[in-house]
């Protein structure tokens, strides 16, 4: 699979690789995800964060650890694009140097329907948000960045997942 195929999917359901996103277990993620990680637990014991290299997972604790959000830095890429290579062996997903939003949006077209987004300017970024699945994508939107040894002007900085608000 394409990493503009991985990540049209991401944004359009909020699931990672087979199915793992909020509410997942870390037990889950280890199944799926089994390739190299640094654990960062939070110095009160209440957060993990699980990160793979350009990928981060977070998990807060209960009964088990739960999956509370994560992030794809594909800004990463831009310096260490040797850093996609663990990801692709364990996931069978290859992602490229830098992904142009124009990019993901074709490839989001391709299966409709197309998520809808909230667009807000960030300063020097674009925030398209996605709330049906809790997805953000940060795109570069400095005309002076160019691509290099990091992302350029049109070009996908990170994108996240975020658990949504629950109404008291």
């Amino acid at each position: 699979m394409t990493g503009l195929e991985f990540l049209a999917s991401f944004i359009k359901t909020g699931r990672l690789h087979h199915g793992i996103g909020i509410g997942s277990t870390l037990g889950e993620a280890d199944r799926v995800l089994q390739h190299r990680c640094v654990d960062v637990v939070g110095e009160d014991g209440l957060s993990l964060r699980r990160d793979y290299g350009f990928v981060e997972l977070y998990f807060n604790p209960g009964e088990e650890w739960v999956m509370s959000g994560g992030s794809i830095e594909l800004h990463r890429l831009a310096n260490a694009p040797e850093s996609a290579a663990p990801w692709a062996a364990g996931t069978g997903v290859e992602f490229t140097r830098y992904t142009a939003w124009a990019d993901v949006r074709e490839a989001l077209s391709e299966v409709p329907p197309a998520p809808e987004f909230t667009v807000t300017d960030q300063g020097g970024f674009v925030e398209y948000r996605a709330e049906a699945s809790c997805v953000s994508v940060l795109v570069v939107d400095d005309e002076d960045d160019e691509r290099g040894y990091h992302a350029g002007h049109g070009d996908v900085w990170s994108i996240s997942l975020w658990a949504p608000v629950r109404a008291m």
